[in-house]
């Protein structure tokens, strides 16, 4: 899941190539990751194929389909080895955390009865306890609560599902009701339907927030975060290492463990070698030999590697563009911020309580220009106010920071056939100068805190005004991931014999 297969880079440039032919090319490629690069090299190499192929003829649609898309902005790749710590941090969002602890799939996941009642048996059906303890759950996000819950921070969850409470029984209490014409009962009898399904959901999400509280209340939950908000924010990762050890004594379940090992390992260009090296011993004894194989898989991974040394992994001297280098990205990108607001976020470091995804800031820094730049910049910085171009500006702030992420960088323009751009003037008149779509690919998997926090910045390109016009942002990817999975994909199941 870590490294991307040559298949699965090209399934994801033929899917693009496939978009490209349907909507015209993607007008300007740029991206950061070495996988990104090659998806972007095989995209533009297809579509050079694709035209070499294609019949003279002026009319054909697919021919037409190779002239710059009036409808799309841009495509941005991002490589998921670029940016590993954003995985390996436990979500914070509502959404994050209903992955976390019930493990969303395909927009389902399966719940306790007991948690959120069960449906009832139907005929014919066994009454097996397998079947009937567990509950498939759909997270709609055309549900109106759930929208307003989804991409929220889990702190203020509570005081949301409060509300929302409040205004249901205002508006369907008996005093009110008893207040009523008759033609505001007739309008009450006919929303009714609407009001039950607005209460079972109510009742659905405050059971499942009920359930996240329990898991996000234990001792084990809160010095887990704590590590990793510690590391995140830039303090010695090496003072970490006694909560870890006491994590292991506690007999904490091995992905926890891993997930805390490879963040230091991934935020610091790997650990020292020696303290590696403790913790495998430690790792081995306490939850089995078998382990010897986990811990390659992670260092093959690029996940737990030792820091300048000679491992599988390992970069001697961390050569600029080997590793990502979150030191410079805290203060370059603002990648964690120490006055975050959870309530009313004005950043999209509300999404883990401080810190902001890198993979989300590199995008930010070409979609939002202007804005990225003044969270970075003191508002009274007079160079600020003073910035006549905020697309070079926005430009140039990924140049910058770019620099200290692993990966190639890219940047490409397509101009398309001169021929297909007069056909397709011809068809459509003048050019498109409205709202367009920036289309952003996760090359290697997205977190669901992820995409709230592009959802963030989206909603701040509709705003009146806003850098983008207007613009709106799609979110592809080659799958949904988390932490527990990423380090699942490596734990060894099989046990040595004595």
């Amino acid at each position: 899941m870590a490294r991307q297969d040559p298949t699965s880079i090209y399934l994801a440039a033929r899917a693009l190539m496939q978009q490209q032919q349907k909507h015209g090319l993607f007008p300007r490629i740029i991206g950061k990751g070495d996988n990104g690069k090659r998806l972007a090299d095989l995209l533009i190499r297809m579509r050079t194929e694709v035209t070499a192929g294609e019949a003279s003829s002026i009319a054909s649609p697919s021919f037409l389909g190779l002239a710059p898309s009036s409808t799309v902005d841009s495509l941005i790749i991002i490589d998921r080895e670029v940016d590993f710590p954003t995985v390996l941090l436990t979500q914070l969002t509502y959404e994050g955390l209903l992955d976390e602890v019930f493990n969303i799939s395909a927009n389902q996941t399966e719940v306790d009865s007991s948690v959120v009642g069960g449906a009832a048996p139907q005929p014919g059906q066994g009454g097996s306890a397998s079947t009937s303890r567990e509950r498939k759950i759909l997270i709609d996000s055309k549900d109106p609560l759930y929208a307003t819950l989804g991409d929220s921070n889990f702190a203020i969850v509570g005081n949301l599902l409060n509300k929302a409470a409040r205004r249901l029984q205002s508006s369907t209490g008996r005093d009110q009701l008893a207040a009523k014409s008759t033609a505001e009962l007739r309008d009450f009898v006919a929303k009714l339907p609407g009001y039950q399904a607005e209460q079972a959901s109510l009742k659905l999400h405050t059971s499942l927030a009920e359930e996240i509280i329990k898991f996000t209340h234990t001792d084990i939950f809160r010095r887990s975060l704590e590590v990793q908000q510690n590391i995140m924010s830039g303090l010695d990762p090496t003072t970490q290492h006694d909560t870890i050890n006491e994590l292991i004594n506690r007999d904490v379940p091995l992905s926890a463990i891993l997930r805390l090992l490879c963040l230091e390992s991934t935020t610091n260009a790997g650990m020292r070698p020696k303290d590696l090296e403790s913790f495998k011993r430690t790792v081995i004894q306490a939850y089995g030999s078998q382990h010897i194989l986990t811990l390659s898989n992670l260092e093959k991974m690029n996940l737990l590697q030792p820091r300048g040394g000679s491992g599988l992994g390992a970069t001697p001297a961390a050569k600029p563009g080997s590793v990502t280098n979150y030191t410079p990205l805290r203060k370059s990108l603002k990648i964690w911020d120490d006055e975050v607001n959870e309530a009313e976020p004005n950043d999209i470091s509300y999404t883990f309580s401080g810190y902001a995804p890198l993979s989300v800031r590199i995008i930010q820094s070409i979609v939002q220009k202007h804005t990225l730049a003044n969270a970075i910049k003191p508002p009274s910085d007079p160079r600020a106010a003073a910035q006549a171009n905020p697309l070079a500006q926005g430009l140039r702030i990924f140049d910058d920071a770019s620099k200290y992420v692993r990966g190639a960088t890219f940047d490409e323009k397509q101009t398309g056939e001169e021929k297909a751009i007069k056909a397709r003037n011809m068809l459509n008149g003048s050019h498109n100068d409205g709202a367009k779509t920036i289309v952003v690919f996760f090359l290697g998997g997205v977190t669901r805190a992820e995409i709230a926090a592009l959802r963030f910045i989206g909603g701040k390109l509709k705003e009146v005004g806003g850098e983008g016009r207007g613009s709106r942002i799609v979110v592809c990817s080659t799958n949904m991931i988390r932490g527990g999975s990423l380090v699942d994909s490596a734990i060894e199941a099989a046990q040595f014999r004595a």
